[in-house]
């Protein structure tokens, strides 16, 4: 890359280097990517036919990097159009709004700029008319779709087809969308110089007429007589168009009262478009109830557009892609677009951190008999994320469904073993490991020898713990076997109280549920272990034994109790000050035996030099750590 040239002068060749690397650098930025743009669309003062090849090709690759990272920006697409056609001519603007329609389907400014610019390069009328339709099937539901509706209206005005044009109005009087009532005058006012024909379908028009002439002829007085007088073609012309225009108007009403319903949630529709940025939670909310309020009326096609509408401004949100993966697939015979969905959101909106949709769509494939395309989906994910849990025990649950128990053991013990996957989730993986022995093959001895195996690897594992105790309150007793159940499960939490690294709050957490169950299974002695507990865990610092034992450095409680009696009141954090001059952090391990976040790695106390100068000397400033400490 260093050797590349983007074109342009040297100046210009450094910056497009230059920003092109912070977009190497973090290429989700957003800004980055603008500023390396607008760099490209500068070079030579703007690109054009005679600007060299080496600016044009530069420009090209730096547009289509920045369109396929960010599919959803229609002004881009529509600029990267206009840059073609100054550059390449026609053939090359099409083959980029092509692109741009179809990576945004329902963008009513693309189709719009896209039909537009046909009409003013194409003397085709049907090769236009084509296009047009096209965008009406992708955009015509949308409620602000007017500026796309008249431009096809225009073309059609250009071209002198009237009654094109009202086939056209015929079609948007139906649709609840911005500007309902301009076109429905329109169309009425056209309506009265049309041939019936065009007004109504045949079957209907057949049904008005015969309404009318069903209703006998009209009776006129002459002198002291009544005649019936027959209607001639052209009463029965009036009067089917006056009940065709009481039709229409009854069009109107049904249009006005559907775009009623939906402007509460349009209105509420802040942004439209796609941007990198957050939505406000109230945006969020709105979309949810929109898409309720479509889901309920029960028009697929409306529902439809409304989901593809919502994804373009929520493309970053999964609960989105879900929930229209779900809705389509209650729909019969719509596995094809459930894939379409998952495969768009997995492969250019859903982070890989957030692999929850991925593992969605390799459920659904596995639904589908596509079980090895749902392990590489998995596998896919593990790449990215090594030793991601949920991943892992997905994987390894989809193994066991079509291989056995054998093959899900095998999941675990490859992840266990590999030098990608970290301490943390190996400790993870180990309990779940124990759990399929237990809950699938039944056999707690397998799995309690998992535990007993593995705990020492994993002492400072709050899954694991909290795994290996339930594991054992939950064992099935009676009165003959609880006697030994009791000693098992006493093992394990001494262990938690006395081995383990957990923080003091799991700790503490933890022992209440062996306090309960001291309380509702135990003998005659539980009560005094209950209560010793209780000092212990729930009692001020000064009586919990075991806390002191751990806290001093040699493991005896006396050390620990000699430093309170020096220190009056909580131990806090032995003060070395030696460790202080060489600049070290001395609260560093307290925060860690406490369960507590450390301060920040940078962060040092005073030199030695500094203490001279400090409004209070050494041995106050460690005293006073000691009572903050206590009061946390």
């Amino acid at each position: 890359m260093a050797d590349y040239s983007f074109g342009g002068t040297d100046e210009e060749n450094a910056e497009l280097k230059k920003l092109n690397a912070e977009v190497l650098e973090d290429s989700d930025s957003f800004e980055n990517w603008e500023k390396l743009v607008r760099a490209a669309e500068s070079l030579e003062g703007g690109l054009n036919r005679n600007s060299s090849p080496q600016s044009i090709v530069a420009t090209r690759e730096i547009y289509d990097r920045f369109l396929a990272k960010f599919p959803l920006l229609f002004g881009y697409w529509k600029k990267y159009a206009d840059l073609e056609f100054s550059i390449a001519g026609t053939e090359a603007a099409e083959l980029v709004y092509e692109r741009g329609v179809a990576s945004i389907t329902n963008s009513v400014d693309l189709w719009t700029n896209y039909c537009s610019f046909k009409v003013e390069t194409s003397h085709d009328p049907d090769v236009i008319r084509e296009l047009f339709e096209r965008g009406a099937a992708c955009v015509g539901l949308d409620f602000l779709a007017h500026p796309f509706w008249d431009k096809y209206l225009e073309f059609e005005e250009r071209v002198e087809a009237q009654e094109k044009i009202f086939a056209i109005l015929d079609r948007v009087v139906h649709i609840p969308m911005h500007q309902y009532a301009r076109y429905f005058e329109r169309y009425r006012h056209l309506a009265q110089h049309r041939p019936l024909t065009e007004l109504l379908p045949a079957d209907m028009l057949s049904q008005f007429r015969a309404d009318v002439e069903n209703e006998g002829p009209a009776t006129v007085q002459a002198g002291g007589q009544q005649i019936k007088a027959e209607k001639g073609e052209l009463e029965i012309e009036r009067e089917m168009r006056t009940r065709i225009d009481n039709f229409h108007l009854e069009i109107f009403s049904r249009t006005q009262t559907e775009t009623t319903k939906r402007w509460t949630y349009e209105s509420e529709i802040k942004r439209p478009y796609f941007h990198v940025t957050d939505l406000d939670e109230s945006q969020l909310v709105n979309w949810r109830k929109y898409l309720d309020f479509e889901e309920v009326e029960g028009d697929y096609s409306r529902t439809q557009f409304l989901y593809e509408r919502c994804l373009v401004t929520c493309a970053y949100y999964d609960e989105f892609w879900l929930r229209y993966a779900r809705w389509m697939l209650a729909q019969p015979t719509k596995e094809e677009e459930v894939r379409h969905i998952y495969q768009r959101a997995s492969m250019l909106y859903a982070p890989i951190s957030r692999p929850a949709v991925r593992l969605q769509y390799a459920y659904f494939e596995e639904m589908c008999d596509g079980v090895e395309l749902a392990k590489d989906i998995h596998h896919a994910i593990l790449v990215n994320l090594p030793g991601h849990i949920e991943t892992i025990v997905s994987l390894a649950n989809l193994s066991r469904r079509h291989g056995g128990l054998e093959a899900a053991i095998e999941v675990y013990k490859a992840q266990i073993e590999s030098p990608q996957c970290d301490h943390y989730a190996k400790a993870a993986l180990c309990a779940e490991w124990a759990r399929l022995l237990w809950r699938i093959k039944g056999s707690v001895d397998e799995a309690r020898k998992v535990f007993q195996q593995n705990a020492h690897w994993y002492l400072d594992s709050r899954p694991f713990w909290i795994s290996y105790l339930f594991f054992e309150l939950e064992q099935p007793t009676s009165a003959e076997t609880e006697a030994v159940q009791y000693k098992r499960i006493k093992q394990v939490h001494d262990d938690i109280r006395r081995k383990s690294q957990l923080p003091p709050l799991t700790i503490k957490d933890l022992s209440h549920y062996y306090m309960v169950y001291l309380l509702e299974r135990g003998t005659k002695g539980a009560a005094k272990e209950y209560m010793t507990l209780d000092r212990e865990i729930n009692g001020p610092f000064s009586v919990q034994t075991t806390m002191k034992q751990k806290l001093s450095e040699d493991g005896q409680e006396a050390t620990t109790q000699r430093r309170m009696m020096m220190e009056n009141g909580h131990p806090g954090v032995e003060v070395d000050e030696a460790a202080i001059r060489r600049g070290e952090n001395p609260y560093t391990k307290y925060y860690q035996q406490q369960g507590e976040q450390q301060l920040p790695s940078d962060t040092q106390v005073c030199p030695p030099t500094c203490f001279n100068n400090c409004m209070i000397d050494i041995n106050t400033f460690v005293s006073l750590n000691h009572y903050v400490s206590r009061d946390q």
